[in-house]
C-alpha cells in the first residue's frame, strides 16, 4: 500500500487532515504517522503549513533550530515564543545578538513565510531590516522592541498588513545600522510615508516615547488598533498625527490603559464615523464613557466591556438609546449593572442583537427572572456566553433557554450549580447548536453529556473534561467529526 501512494497524494491527504477538525493534537498526529515510515513523516512534515514552537533561551536553541525547521518547507506561519516573557529580558549587546541569530535562522529556511509571530525578546533593527529582504512575502508580523523606538524599517515590507509590538521594559543599544545610514531617505522618520498596515497592536507605550508621530502619520490606511498597558500614545508630537490616524478606524481595542481612555474616547467621538467595534478593558472613568455613548455618531456593531467599577445602568440606558444597531454586546464583571439595565438593552435590541455575552456578573445570579425576561425579547440570540457565574441555578438558566430556540453556540465554562437537568433541556429547546463549552460544570454528569452528544444534530465542537467523556459518546463524536477539546 505504500508504494502504490505516490509522494504528492499522501501530501495532499495529510494537508487535508490538518485542516480539518481532529481530535488528536498535533504532536500526537506526528507520532502516528512517524510510526508507518520515515517517508510518511518526511511527507507529513513537508505537508505542515503552520507551527508553534515555545523554546528555551539556550544555546542549544540555536544549534537544534536550524535542524528543526529544515524539515518544514512550505510554512507559511510560524509562532516562536520563549518560555520567559520575552518583554521582561535583560535587553544587552549579548541577548539582542541572540535574538538576531534565531531570526536570521528563521528567515533562512522560511522564506515563504506570511504570518511570524517572534516573541523570543528583542531584536535590533538591522535584523528586521535583513528579514524584509528574505521574507518579503510577510503580511503579518509580530516582534518585541526595546527603547529607543524607531518604526521607520517598516517601509521594507510591501506586504505587511498587520503588526503587533511589545516594547520592552528595559532599555536597548543604538542600532549601527540606523547610526551609520540616518541620510537615507527610507530610514528617514522626518519623512511621511504610506504604509499598507490595516491592523496596528501595541503594548506598552508611555508618555514619552519617540518615534510614535512618524508612525501615526504614516498609517493612513488603518482599520483596525488595539492598545494594551499603554501610558500614553508617545511624545508631544504625536497627539495631533494620532487624532489624524482615528478618522478611517473600523476595530479599537483598549486593554489596561486607564490614564489615556478617557481622551482616546474622547478624540474617537469627535473624529470618528466609521467605527463599528469598541472594546475597552479594565480602565476610564464613568463620565468618559457615558461622554462617549452620548456623543458617538458611529453605527457600532460590536460593543465588549470589562469594567467592574466603572459601568452602571446609566451607560446601559444611553447604549439603548443611541446604538440600537448592536449586532454583539459583551459584559464582564459588572458588578455595578441591575436587571433594569438590562432589560432595558434587551427590550432596544430585541430585532437586532445575535450574541450577548454576560460573563461573571452578579446581577445573572442575584435577580431572579432576569434571564427569563432577556430570552423573550432576544429570540433572535445565536450565541450566548454565561460563562462563570458560578451561582446559576438550572431554573434560571432554563427559563431563558426556552425562548432562544435560534442558538448556535452556547458557553457555559465555570457555571458550577448548574446539572444535568441544564444539558437535558439543552438538546431539547436548541436543535441548532454548534459549539458547546461545559467545562468546569461541576454538576453536569457523563451520561447528560452522552444524552446531549447523540442527540444534537448539528453539534460540530464541544468543551468538556476528558473524564466525562464516555466510549459511546467519544465513537459517535467521531463518526460525527465533532470536535472534543478538554
Amino acid at each position: 500500500m505504500d508504494n502504490m501512494l505516490c509522494d504528492e497524494l499522501l501530501q495532499e491527504i495529510f494537508s487535508r487532515l490538518a485542516s480539518k477538525s481532529s481530535p488528536s493534537p498535533p504532536s500526537s498526529q506526528a507520532l502516528s504517522v512517524s510510526l508507518v515510515s520515515k517517508r510518511w513523516l518526511r511527507l507529513y512534515r513537508a505537508s505542515k503549513t503552520s507551527i508553534s514552537l515555545r523554546l528555551t533561551p539556550e544555546n542549544s536553541t540555536i544549534q537544534s533550530l536550524p535542524s528543526l525547521l529544515s524539515h518544514y518547507p512550505f510554512l507559511s506561519s510560524l509562532s516562536l515564543v520563549f518560555s520567559s516573557d520575552p518583554t521582561l529580558t535583560t535587553t544587552n549587546s549579548i541577548t539582542t545578538a541572540f535574538n538576531d541569530h534565531l531570526l536570521i535562522i528563521v528567515s533562512t529556511f522560511c522564506s515563504k513565510l506570511k504570518h511570524l509571530r517572534f516573541l523570543a525578546g528583542p531584536v535590533s533593527l538591522s535584523s528586521l531590516v535583513s528579514l524584509s529582504n528574505t521574507c518579503a512575502l510577510l503580511t503579518s508580523l509580530t516582534i518585541v522592541l526595546s527603547r529607543p523606538l524607531f518604526f521607520s524599517w517598516v517601509t521594507y515590507f510591501s506586504n505587511l498588513k498587520e503588526l503587533s509590538i511589545y516594547v520592552s521594559d528595559s532599555n536597548g543599544i543604538v542600532d549601527e545600522f540606523y547610526s551609520n545610514r540616518e541620510s537615507d531617505l527610507c530610514l528617514n522618520q522626518e519623512i511621511d510615508a504610506e504604509l499598507g498596515l490595516e491592523s496596528l497592536y501595541l503594548s506598552g507605550i508611555i508618555r514619552d516615547d519617540s518615534g510614535f508621530g512618524w508612525l501615526w502619520r504614516s498609517c493612513k490606511k488603518l482599520k483596525k488598533l488595539q492598545l494594551k498597558s499603554c501610558e500614553g500614545i508617545g511624545d508631544g508630537g504625536s497627539f495631533l498625527s494620532f487624532i489624524r490616524c482615528l478618522k478611517g478606524l473600523q476595530e479599537l481595542e483598549l486593554r489596561t490603559c486607564r490614564s489615556i481612555v478617557d481622551g482616546v474616547l474622547l478624540r474617537l467621538a469627535e473624529n470618528c464615523d466609521s467605527l463599528n467595534s469598541l472594546l475597552v478593558y479594565d480602565g476610564g472613568s464613568r463620565e468618559g464613557l457615558l461622554h462617549f455613548i452620548n456623543n458617538c455618531s458611529c453605527n457600532l456593531q460590536k460593543l465588549d466591556l470589562r469594567l467592574p467599577l466603572d459601568l452602571n445602568n446609566d451607560h446601559l440606558s444611553a447604549i439603548a438609546v443611541n446604538f440600537r444597531g448592536l449586532s454583539t454586546v459583551r459584559l464582564q464583571s459588572c458588578c455595578l449593572v441591575t436587571g433594569e439595565g438590562l432589560k432595558a438593552l434587551g427590550i432596544a435590541m430585541s430585532s437586532e442583537l445575535k450574541e450577548l455575552a454576560l460573563i461573571n456578573c452578579d446581577v445573572v445570579e442575584r435577580e431572579s427572572g432576569l434571564l427569563a425576561t432577556l430570552g423573550q425579547h432576544l429570540r433572535q440570540l445565536r450565541k450566548l456566553d454565561l460563562s462563570h457565574n458560578e451561582s446559576l441555578h438550572d431554573k434560571e438558566f432554563i427559563s431563558m433557554l426556552v425562548s432562544c430556540n435560534n442558538l448556535t453556540e452556547l458557553r457555559l465554562r465555570g457555571c458550577k450549580r448548574l446539572t444535568s437537568v441544564a444539558i437535558l433541556s439543552m438538546f431539547k429547546s436548541c436543535k441548532r447548536l454548534e459549539s458547546v463549552d461545559i467545562l468546569h460544570c461541576c454538576g453536569i454528569e457523563a451520561e447528560a453529556i452522552e444524552s446531549f452528544v447523540l442527540n444534537s444534530p448539528r453539534l460540530r465542537r464541544m468543551q468538556v473534561e476528558e473524564s466525562k467523556v464516555s466510549d459511546v459518546a467519544r465513537t459517535w463524536a467521531s463518526h460525527k467529526f465533532i470536535e472534543i477539546l478538554a
